[in-house]
Order: C-alpha cells, then sequence, then structure tokens
C-alpha cells in the first residue's frame, strides 16, 4: 500500500496504518503525506520507509510506481486527504492501474462520486470507502437479523451522531482539523452532514437493507462566524415505506461520539450504541429484551468472521476499521487469483455506498433551503 495524506498532525492517517496493518494482509511501502515536500518526508522517517519510495507529490507517486516491475509496485493507494483532494488522486490511480481506500465521503460533489464510480468501472479496478462503523461485528449482527427477518417488516428507523468538539469556535485557534472540515473550499458544501451525517445515513441504508428515497432537513450553523452547518436533523422516508429520523450534530457539548440507531419492525426491535459495541438488545412485545453479544457462539457467521478474540475481550473503532480494510484485501486476492470473493469478503462500502452519501449531503442542503417539505433524494 502507499497512502496520499496523512504526514504528521493528520488524525484519520494514523488510522488507517493501524487498521490496514493489523491482519498482516496490507504493508505500507510508499507515500506522498503531505503537500509540503519536507511534511512528507519527515512522515516517511518517522515509518521507517524507503525514502526512495517517499514522494513530494502524489502526481509523482503515482507515476513512479506505475512504472515499477509487477512485484515491486504498490497495489492498493489509500487516499486520506481532506474532501476536494480526494477525487483527482483517486482518479489517477484508477488509470495507472491501481485499486484504492478512500476516505469519506467520497469526493467534494455528487458529480465528482459519479465521474469515480464511471472512471473505476472503466479501468476495472476497486474501491473501498471507509465508512468505519458497518465494521462492528454487532452492526453486521444487527444486518443479519433484520435480513433475516427476525423484526418483520420494517417500520421505524432512528439514527444519531453526536458530537461536542466543535461546541466552541475551534477553527480560530488554527486547530487543523477544524479549519479544514469547516472551510466550504476544503470540505464541500457541508460541514457536520458531510464529516458525521454521512456515517449515520450510511449506517441506517446498511443495517437496515433498504434506501432513503426522500427527506425533510433542517440544517442549522449554531457557532457565530462558522462558515458551514454544525448541526442538522431529518426526517426519512424509505423505499419500503419505513419512516426515520436522523440526526448529527457537533455542537453537542461534552459528548464524544456517540454513534446509535434503533430500528423497530412489527415483530421487534434492536438498538446498537458505539460506546458499547460489543453489545446489541434486542427487544420484543411478548418476553424480556435479549443481549447479544461479540464473540458467542449463537452470532451470525458474518459477526463472527469480523471477530478477532474471544467475547469479552473489547473490539472497537480500530478492530472495525481493519475489517474494511482485511475484507478489501481479501476480496482483491481472490480476484488476482481468478476466484469469485465470497459475500462475507465483498462486505465493504464501494462507490455505490459514495454516490448515495454524496447524494444525502446535496438533499440535506437542498431540502434545508427549500420550503417544500419533502425532496427526493437527489441520485
Amino acid at each position: 500500500m502507499a497512502m496520499i495524506g496523512g504526514g504528521r498532525g493528520s488524525f484519520i492517517g494514523a488510522v488507517h496504518r493501524i487498521a490496514a496493518a493489523m491482519d498482516g494482509q496490507i504493508e505500507l511501502v510508499a507515500g506522498a503525506f503531505s503537500s509540503d515536500p519536507a511534511c512528507s518526508v519527515l512522515t516517511g522517517q518517522d515509518l521507517f520507509l524507503d525514502p526512495d519510495r517517499v514522494y513530494g507529490d502524489y502526481t509523482t507517486l503515482l507515476e513512479k510506481e506505475a512504472a515499477l516491475p509487477a512485484d515491486k509496485k504498490v497495489d492498493i493507494i489509500s487516499i486520506v486527504t481532506p474532501n476536494h483532494l480526494h477525487a483527482a488522486p483517486a482518479l489517477l490511480a484508477f488509470e495507472k492501474g491501481f485499486d484504492v481506500v478512500l476516505e469519506k465521503p467520497m469526493a467534494f460533489s455528487l458529480q465528482e462520486a459519479k465521474l469515480l464510480d464511471q472512471k473505476r468501472k472503466e479501468t476495472g479496478r476497486e474501491l473501498l470507502l471507509c465508512h468505519t462503523y458497518t465494521g462492528y461485528p454487532m452492526v453486521k449482527e444487527a444486518r443479519a437479523r433484520i435480513a433475516s427477518g427476525q423484526l418483520g417488516t420494517i417500520r421505524k428507523i432512528y439514527g444519531e451522531y453526536p458530537q461536542g468538539w466543535l461546541h466552541s469556535y475551534l477553527e480560530g485557534s488554527h486547530h487543523k482539523q477544524a479549519d479544514w472540515r469547516t472551510d466550504p473550499a476544503r470540505s464541500g458544501a457541508a460541514g457536520a452532514m458531510g464529516d458525521i451525517g454521512t456515517h449515520i445515513f450510511n449506517l441506517l441504508e446498511y443495517v437496515s437493507g433498504l434506501q432513503v428515497t426522500q427527506l425533510c432537513a433542517d440544517i442549522n450553523t449554531i457557532v457565530p462566524n462558522r462558515k458551514l452547518d454544525d448541526d442538522g436533523a431529518a426526517l426519512l422516508r424509505f423505499n419500503s415505506g419505513a419512516s426515520g429520523v436522523l440526526m448529527a450534530t457537533q455542537v453537542a457539548a461534552g459528548e464524544e461520539n456517540k454513534v446509535c440507531f434503533r430500528i423497530y419492525g412489527d415483530k421487534g426491535g434492536l438498538e446498537w450504541h458505539q460506546q458499547d459495541a460489543n453489545t446489541l438488545l434486542l427487544k420484543w412485545p411478548d418476553r424480556p429484551a435479549e443481549v447479544v453479544r461479540t464473540g458467542t457462539p449463537y452470532v451470525s457467521a458474518v459477526a463472527q468472521h469480523n471477530t478477532r478474540v474471544p467475547a469479552g475481550h473489547p473490539e472497537g473503532y480500530l478492530e472495525a476499521f481493519a475489517n474494511l480494510y482485511r475484507n478489501f484485501s481479501l476480496a482483491l486476492r481472490a480476484k488476482a487469483s481468478g476466484d469469485a470473493p465470497t459475500q462475507a469478503l465483498l462486505d465493504y462500502p464501494g462507490t455505490a455506498e459514495g454516490i448515495r452519501g454524496m447524494a444525502f449531503i446535496e438533499t440535506m442542503i437542498a431540502s434545508s433551503r427549500s420550503t417544500q417539505k419533502w425532496i427526493d433524494l437527489l441520485v
């Protein structure tokens, strides 16, 4: 693997490197880690990489790696830059014959996302989009329980993602993460909705197996002088007739990353919280609630496939992230061997989810600005 972005001071770059290395399937051997060539060199030194494979910019990285012999050049390009620098390196990586791992949201706009999907299909390459929360074993268990019909017909879907780290004007203190995430030129049309709203949107569609067709949004910018939204919510309509509510905010002072969802059918419901990620709660109208735990012998095969340690040993954010990388890597290995990857290996977000994520962002903005109550998802 080579990495674009993720230099000194990056949060998500280090997370990607840990996740990629966790299962011994992927080795980081090259990178263009910063728009500042000096920072890229220093990051390469921090990571003990061969100086000849630490590049000053992503164009040079992709050109020089593509020119190496097949047994020497990298297989995967991991792109962990701010949103406005997702599409260009990914497009060039596809053209140069590389598969791509990409931070979410997939692009700067829905138009860019569709272009990326088209280029991926033209080149026959693969893309992993890092919607981390779909990697948790109990999230996969929830999806399997719903798909098996245990909850019956899904009626109501709730998703929440409250954070508190932007409850004050943090970008005014030269905070690197706050600076770019609240800058329309680098983040895109949305702030909180692009950063965390897309996560909960993706999570609700993934777990329920349904798709949002319409929404009615209210988006707010709470902190004075902030240029992008930091709070919002939406009423949702799904293709099955189910309805839902989505909330994402970055100004919930005191909250960390309190991702959760609740889904109810005509036979029962379920509930999951990231802050107790090893637990899935099942609720029934005619008997006591059930507690399902990661690593136990009674969970589904897909949950077992994405679990590494025995029950009672916490598996969290890094392991969920690593599940995406591992499944992607194993799927690529199967493809290279001429084998058809199993559904368990193909269980990672890709360009289809990326397009829907960008459509969600643009529809949320359009709905919030409109006097019309319901807006069709702008796919």
